[in-house]
């Protein structure tokens, strides 16, 4: 029985590394299309100071 459980583990633990690998890429597609919070870029400050 214990091989079986081995096996069982082994192959849930590979399907896991899988799943997260997936939804990491997947993130970071969504991340590529789409700007995020905190990702417009900072407008540059006026200077005070006319010639």
């Amino acid at each position: 029985m214990a091989t079986k459980d081995d096996e069982r583990a082994a192959r849930l633990k590979a399907a896991l590394r899988d799943n997260l690998r997936r939804r990491k890429a997947q993130a970071r597609g969504r991340a590529d299309d789409t700007p995020g919070v905190g990702s417009e870029p900072v407008p540059k400050m006026q200077s005070a100071e006319k010639d």
